[in-house]
């Protein structure tokens, strides 16, 4: 079962932290969000959902929305056996959203801690970022103060790592 966003903004309302909404038709992809609008205010992401080759870690990195991450440098640089992409059912176990649904915001269902979260150097100079709320078919924007009281909240504290591109 998926994680309910109307539990999200009451979390977010509790915890004192404001966002604004952009409704919009379903993003599945950081292109597909490119052809629909590209001038928004803040940083644009790309989240996605790793694992080491045993299955055993799991990763939400977080780098700019039309970066292209090398994996095997970034195993490499971590000490980490080769990353590459979690599947749907890992998604939906871990972070309760279905692919294309994937933000920082997901970290809120992780309640065993069991996702390191990496936010890539180049893009945490940013002060408002795009987050999906459990879906696609809306964006928050989010301050990075904001971010990181409820990171403090889920117990889940960035990493900023110098994430390598192809």
């Amino acid at each position: 079962m998926y994680a309910d966003k109307t539990k999200l903004a009451a979390l977010l309302t509790h915890l004192d932290i404001n966002y604004d909404l952009i409704e919009h038709p379903p993003l599945h992809t950081s292109l597909a969000a490119d052809e629909f609008m590209v001038e928004r205010p803040g940083t644009r992401l790309k989240n996605l959902f790793l694992r080491d080759n045993e299955g055993k870690r799991h990763f939400l990195v977080i780098t700019a929305h039309d970066k292209q991450l090398d994996l095997k440098t970034l195993s490499k640089q971590q000490g980490l056996s080769r990353l590459g992409f979690a599947s749907s059912d890992r998604l939906a176990k871990y972070l309760k959203v279905a692919p294309g649904c994937v933000s920082m915001l997901a970290l809120l269902n992780d309640k065993q801690n069991e996702v390191s979260l990496w936010v890539d150097q180049e893009i945490w100079y940013g002060e408002l970022f795009h987050c999906h709320p459990f879906e696609n078919t809306q964006t928050w924007l989010l301050s990075k103060a904001d971010l990181n009281t409820f990171f403090n909240h889920t117990k889940h504290q960035p990493r900023v790592v110098f994430l390598p591109s192809k």
